[in-house]
């Protein structure tokens, strides 16, 4: 790690309603002498985007993150100010002018003289009869109906920002871009980055992928939770100290609960990305397949090897629209045979409804799903538990009309003392029908999409590197792990004792990354976790277990890791799935069950603990 200039930046925020927590923290760190160039702030999810666009319709002064002006700006920006950190937020979401003009009051009212910065042009909402030839992406589906659609937004990348802090900004704030590029804009700026610099720019980016999600680094949703646990009501949010070359040390506030270790940033590093030698950022195509991942002591993690391959002429755009509404209604059921009650319960409370439904010619459900929940179902043919004697019961269903979905909880409710025994009363609220919003993913050309940055009082056109286009299949992939001889005798042992996991979501695909807590385990847990065997494991959520294609495995030779890329896995996505984990959240601890032969001889092999 090259050490000429390091710039620290902290992570404040992972989505729209995370805690307070971070400002606190990353404050009192810098008082007591850790010190902090840069706090970047990450609200966006394509549903939030949808939400915000709902708000700004109703009210043109909304559709931003209203918490960054309120809890941030409002509260800490005098001392923000005073210990000379920036502040780079796409919290504009679909208005950044409105939230721009809110954040610019706050500090006219504290009596600061700072430059607030506003980066523009993302919004594509006004342009959706350019794009109505386009097919989705990934699915092949036509574009939605211009009636249905809540927002279009690229995703921009980090060089606008840059160009903000060039001209002299203090605090940036941008609508939909790239979540990393809040910290990459900052990397840019700070080492005179260019778009030739691939390499670093790969190292950034890594940087901000590792900051995006707040304490997920720090040891929230972490395998070994455990050996946290009693520390996470005070859980650390993330800094990380990047150095000109693009390598950096992840660490978190000195006196803060968590952990920083090789498993946590490492969990973080193989979060919701697809190909490891091809994840495209607006910026610049990464190739994570080599990183490596060094402990440096107590919560200090160096991350270096981040490999640029080229920038891509294109801006990933993702529509949001609406597809009708859904419905989900648990009920609890206790007793002997609870989960055979439950499904007849189900049973007769769907046939009741489309009896209704029927007569009232109101069509039937686009979408029915039932699950049981405490009965281990979430792991399919490979369920485990005994019988069990306590369930939560789940109803979900679709249908164009928000009446024609409320009736399932009307004549649910209403066959209660008809039910089997075990049927216990709902204590909490009624649920209501809510929007289904469904996700448009497409590619535009840079050169369609112009940019435009407010800074004080004037604004700036943007002019970006147009870009190359690039083919995955150009890329030579890294050899495979091959198996060493042994004679020991083999044993079966749990995944996790082997590995730690985590699994996120991109629309309606999901990745798990595996990571070897020691690389000798590497090739033995790659032989044991081939496609055909996580695609049996996954079965029963996957659209079509049956096609070779529906996982995809990718090796990370760096680390010895494994990414596991499984396509139409999650029932649409997002709000608009009915699954109980509609963004894969559990598919890492499901895995991390399997059974994987090894050598006695590395059965007891542990990672260093810090």
């Amino acid at each position: 790690m090259s050490n000429d200039k390091i710039i620290r930046i902290g992570g404040a925020s992972g989505f729209w309603g995370e805690s307070d927590m971070a400002i606190p923290q990353f404050l009192s760190a810098v008082r007591n002498g850790q010190p902090l160039d840069y706090i970047v702030f990450d609200y966006l999810a394509e549903i939030t985007m949808s939400i915000m666009a709902r708000a700004r319709a109703k009210n043109p002064d909304m559709g931003y993150a209203t918490d960054f002006v309120s809890a941030v700006i409002k509260l800490h920006i005098a001392e923000i100010a005073k210990q000379k950190i920036k502040l780079i937020s796409n919290a504009g979401g679909t208005n950044p002018a409105a939230c721009g003009e809110a954040v610019r009051a706050l500090v006219a009212e504290a009596g600061l003289d700072l430059t607030v910065a506003v980066v523009t042009g993302d919004d594509l909402t006004s342009r959706a009869a350019e794009f109505s030839e386009h097919r989705e992406m990934f699915s092949g589906e036509a574009f939605p109906k211009p009636d249905t659609i809540a927002s279009i937004n690229a995703y921009l990348g980090a060089f606008p920002i840059a160009a903000a802090l060039d001209k002299g900004a203090d605090i940036v704030i941008t609508g939909r871009c790239v979540d990393s590029a809040v910290t990459l804009g900052a990397c840019i700026h700070e080492f005179g980055w260019s778009a030739s610099d691939l390499d670093c720019l790969a190292g950034g980016s890594l940087a901000g992928h590792i900051l995006e999600c707040g304490p997920q680094a720090t040891g929230g949703n972490f395998t070994d939770w455990e050996s946290v646990a009693s520390s996470m009501d005070n859980a650390g949010y993330p800094i990380t100290e990047i150095a000109r070359d693009g390598s950096f040390i992840t660490t978190k506030p000195e006196g803060t609960g968590g952990i920083v270790n090789i498993g946590t940033v490492g969990e973080q590093m193989l979060y919701e990305i697809g190909d490891p030698q091809a994840y495209i950022l607006a910026d610049v195509i990464c190739d994570f397949s080599n990183v490596d991942l060094q402990q440096r002591g107590k919560d200090r993690v160096a991350v270096s090897g981040a490999i640029g391959h080229a920038v891509p002429d294109t801006y990933k755009t993702c529509v949001t629209y609406a597809d009708g509404w859904k419905l989900v209604v648990p009920f609890f059921f206790i007793g002997m045979d609870a989960k055979k009650k439950a499904e007849s319960f189900a049973a007769n409370a769907l046939k009741r409804t489309r009896a209704k439904l029927q007569a009232s010619n109101a069509g039937d459900f686009d979408d029915v799903l039932i699950e049981t929940l405490g009965d281990d179902n979430h792991y399919g043919a490979f369920a485990q538990a005994a019988e069990a004697r306590e369930v939560v019961l789940k109803i979900g269903v679709k249908h164009r009309d928000p009446k024609a979905a409320m009736l399932l909880l009307k004549e649910a409710t209403g066959l209660a003392l008809a039910s089997p025994p075990g049927l216990t009363s709902f204590a909490g609220g009624r649920p209501k029908p809510s929007p289904v919003v469904r996700l448009f993913s497409l590619l535009i050309p840079k050169s369609q999409v112009p940019v435009s940055l407010a800074v004080g009082d004037a604004v700036h056109d943007f002019s970006q590197t147009s870009g190359t286009a690039f083919d995955p299949d150009s890329l030579q992939r890294p050899a495979l792990p091959a198996l060493p001889e042994s004679d020991d005798t083999m044993t079966e042992v749990p995944l996790i004792q082997l590995a730690w996991g985590r699994s996120g979501d991109k629309g309606d695909k999901a990745n798990i990354g595996i990571l070897p807590r020691d690389k000798k385990f590497a090739p033995w847990i790659w032989h044991a976790l081939s496609e055909d065997f996580v695609r049996e494991r996954f079965a029963h959520f996957l659209a079509s277990p049956n096609n070779p294609s529906s996982v995809e495995r990718f090796y990370l030779p760096g680390t010895g890791a494994i990414n596991f890329l499984l396509h139409d896995i999650l029932g649409g996505g997002g709000i608009a799935s009915l699954r109980n984990d509609p963004q894969a959240k559990s598919y890492a601890q499901i895995l991390l069950a399997a059974p994987v032969p090894i050598p006695d001889s590395l059965i007891d092999l542990k990672p260093k603990a810090f």
